[in-house]
């Protein structure tokens, strides 16, 4: 296949993926500071598991994410990476990938 779309999925309400900057490893922590300070662990959500600031930001960031492929590679900027964003982890976590071919 040359060409076509990537649909990247995440089955988990408390994990996400996000393109973003990849260049740079201080955009990683950048985020996940931010993602703190705005949405802080244990800030008296009513969730009884503890980790509603792991679904929130999951909602946030969101579960997937859709990729153009041209001539066999995917379609990213320069410096653009794909991040797995895990909040209420380590666990065993899945990403569904899918590759639709174009047609004509």
């Amino acid at each position: 296949m040359q060409d076509g779309i990537c649909v990247l999925f995440v089955p988990h309400t408390t994990a996400a993926i996000t393109i973003n900057e990849n260049a740079d490893p201080s955009v990683k922590a950048d985020m996940v500071h931010f993602l703190g300070r705005l949405i802080p662990r244990g800030a008296g959500f009513r969730h009884m598991e503890g980790n509603s600031d792991a679904h929130i930001k999951a909602s946030c960031i969101g579960s997937s994410e859709t990729i153009l492929i041209e001539n066999g590679s995917l379609v990213l900027g320069t410096w653009q990476g794909i991040y797995f964003a895990e909040f209420d982890g380590p666990r065993s976590r899945k990403v569904h990938i899918k590759v639709l071919a174009a047609q004509g």
